[in-house]
């Protein structure tokens, strides 16, 4: 069994993507290959086949691989709630929350013993693993908690790429100054530089090359061109920063920026459609008038809700809807639209019950249980059936929530799915809510859902002669890594020590 450990002299350096790419061009060379990443801090969580709750970017990185992800990838997840708390998930299960100065307390020793257990189980199977660390491996206030970067590294004797993003200006700075925050221990282990996101000559940075290799003794093993590319965003400042501009689009969906908006990865299907432009919203701007509102998945339900109203977003909203605009909320967002969401154990911090948006007449009641599993379903509202042929109308996706809903008024909604507990809209069809993450990854029902925006528009209907988002996925993996791989050397992580 070889380890590769890939970590960065900041966030968002590209260590996710990085280590993506690496899988994939370990598969190509026939190796078998899995990804890790000891603690992830993230709002981005998707549910494996056996029930399990994982960073989505492990995922991604799984895929590329082509494995099915699973726990032992990601043994624990940080996913933050605000005032300075996370819920913490551990071996795929929520076991509690914890404020920040506590975790160290409370869930260092058991978070290793979760990570090496979980090394052990991949070294058994694999003859690679590509570890990704988190943030910044010389955060020197962090290190003795630190579970994820170079504590890791020096637990497999792991190879380590050290990624440096030079979009932001100072990497040289950056990569000589974490080495110097390094132990000495751990300095030794880094085997190479990646300097990320360069846009220009090559030529003009060769000098600075040379310096920093005959400074450190380290080489620079690759120096990446700037990329645009659709893959999944690790977090929600990846999201908004990447998105690209469609001057030609035809069709504007909007989508509310809740401040904990989670598994926004939902919506990266409409992202790679080209006649859709995506907004992100704040709940302090103007709505407009997209042809679409989707109320997203949130951490914290009721904190964001009470957001949307007291910004005036609610009341954009509700106007929007009575104006005959289509309104779809996924998860937290199913719960917003009803009528009230009760928290009698505090289960998000401050109990009682709030008053939801009011489009859908449901309520919800927070529960301490978490419901998470993979779900395939048939599709059985009239307005989607009409289009969809029988095949069709089976879609999957994941339920990550907490919270139990139940219809106030049966007779002004309809099921639309076999499991009315999925999800239900409103006679008109115009106002939905499901508990179904990644139902746009489901290509035909996508596009059934967009000709309805089109047909309103008198804008002719798309092909449902459409792939799901996974083949589109596992495409932009391919392009990525050919668009990588010749500016990356591998070869010093894959020599005999």
């Amino acid at each position: 069994m070889g380890a590769i450990m890939v970590v960065g002299t900041t966030s968002h350096a590209g260590k996710s993507i990085m280590a993506a790419v690496i899988c994939r061009m370990l598969k190509r060379q026939g190796y078998h290959v899995t990804p890790f990443k000891g603690q992830n801090m993230a709002l981005n969580a998707y549910v494996t086949d056996a029930g399990d709750e994982i960073g989505h970017a492990q995922a991604v990185q799984a895929w590329a691989a082509g494995l099915e992800p699973r726990v032992e990838m990601n043994p624990i997840l940080l996913k933050p709630q605000g005032d300075m708390t996370s819920q913490v998930i551990l071996n795929g299960k929520a076991v509690g929350r914890t404020q920040a100065a506590d975790y160290y307390r409370d869930y260092f020793d058991r978070g290793w013993q979760a990570i090496t257990a979980a090394l052990a189980t991949l070294q058994q199977e694999f003859d690679w693993i590509v570890c990704e660390g988190a943030g910044s491996p010389a955060e020197i206030n962090l290190k003795h908690r630190d579970l994820t970067n170079m504590r890791v590294a020096k637990h497999l004797n792991a190879p380590t790429l050290l990624v440096a993003d030079i979009d932001r200006g100072g990497v040289f700075a950056h990569i000589v100054g974490t080495l110097e925050l390094l132990d000495p221990d751990e300095r030794a282990l880094i085997k190479g530089f990646v300097i990320n996101k360069f846009r220009g000559q090559r030529s003009l940075l060769e000098s600075g090359i040379t310096w920093l290799e005959d400074r450190t003794g380290i080489p620079v093993v690759g120096v990446i061109p700037w990329l645009e590319h659709s893959l999944p965003a690790e977090d929600s400042l990846d999201l908004f920063e990447r998105r690209r501009t469609k001057p030609h689009a035809e069709l504007t969906i909007a989508v509310i920026r809740l401040s904990r908006i989670s598994n926004f990865t939902d919506f990266d299907p409409l992202e790679a459609e080209p006649s859709v432009r995506l907004q992100f919203v704040s709940p302090h701007q103007p709505l407009g008038q997209p042809d679409a509102v989707i109320v997203p998945g949130s951490k914290t339900t009721i904190s964001d809700l009470q957001q949307l109203q007291v910004s005036g977003m609610a009341d954009q909203l509700l106007a929007y809807s009575q104006a005959g605009g289509m309104v779809l909320g996924i998860c937290g967002g199913l719960q917003m639209l009803g009528q009230t969401i009760a928290d009698p154990q505090g289960t998000e911090g401050q109990s009682g019950e709030f008053p939801g948006l009011g489009l859908l007449p449901l309520q919800t009641t927070m529960t301490g249980d978490k419901i998470t599993r993979q779900r395939q379903t048939q599709i059985t509202l009239p307005a989607y059936c009409s289009a969809l042929g029988n095949e069709a109308r089976t879609v999957q996706g994941y339920e990550i929530h907490q919270g139990q809903t139940k219809v106030l008024q049966p007779e002004a909604v309809q099921a639309w799915f076999d499991d009315p507990a999925l999800g239900v809209a409103s006679c008109s069809h115009r106002t939905l809510g499901t508990y179904l993450h990644g139902l746009f990854n489901n290509g035909s029902w996508r596009r059934v859902w967009l000709n309805q925006l089109r047909a309103q528009k008198n804008l002719p209907p798309l092909s449902l002669e459409i792939s799901d988002y996974a083949v589109y996925r596992d495409h932009m993996l391919d392009q990525v890594t050919d668009a990588i791989a010749p500016y990356l050397n591998l070869q010093p992580f894959l020599e005999e020590p």
